[in-house]
């Protein structure tokens, strides 16, 4: 669990097309993948820019996209930050930065369920001084352009949003 300074696990996400595929992101050692219901794990992030994970979500139309947050989002007194957002279209063999550089920690991620170009971000920007990006970031366009839709200072960042499962309209 989060209560300790190593072994952080943040989130465990299962593919819900096939679950014995699912993903494990660690708070400060990257996204470990297994296909196999666990037998075995492979990293899958270790050649890019951060080490610490955030948040990953899957497009909900396509188990093969998927969004990662970096920096961690169990905030405590140690404690690593990330690079901004990834997205990979190939279930994790390869990833492409897409922005949001300067958020230092990602806490949640919501795609859209009808347009997985569309996706909402919780950032809580940089932990121990003012600035950075924080709120709460839209991109329409698959992760090119990102634009802050809530911004409530410099010294607040956010770290969850959900979705109605109903009506993706509402958050």
């Amino acid at each position: 669990g989060p209560a300790l300074v190593s072994g952080r696990v943040n989130q465990i996400l299962v593919n819900p097309n096939k679950t014995s595929e699912y993903y494990v992101l660690v708070a400060s050692g990257g996204i470990w993948k297994t296909i196999n219901n666990g037998t075995t794990f492979n990293p899958i992030f270790d050649n890019y820019g951060s080490y610490s994970m955030g948040h990953l979500a899957m497009d909900p139309s396509n188990s093969a996209v998927l969004w990662l947050g970096t920096g961690e989002n169990n905030n405590q007194r140690s404690v690593a930050y990330g690079d901004g957002m990834y997205k990979s279209d190939d279930a994790g063999k390869t990833w492409k930065h897409v922005g949001l550089k300067n958020s230092e920690h990602i806490g949640q991620i919501v795609v859209d369920p009808i347009d997985g170009n569309i996706v909402y971000v919780a950032v809580y920007g940089p932990l121990w001084n003012s600035g950075g990006e924080r709120g709460i970031y839209k991109t329409t366009d698959g992760g090119k352009t990102w634009n802050s839709i809530l911004n409530v200072s410099e010294n607040t960042g956010l770290n969850e949003i959900h979705m109605d499962p109903r009506n993706n309209k509402v958050l």
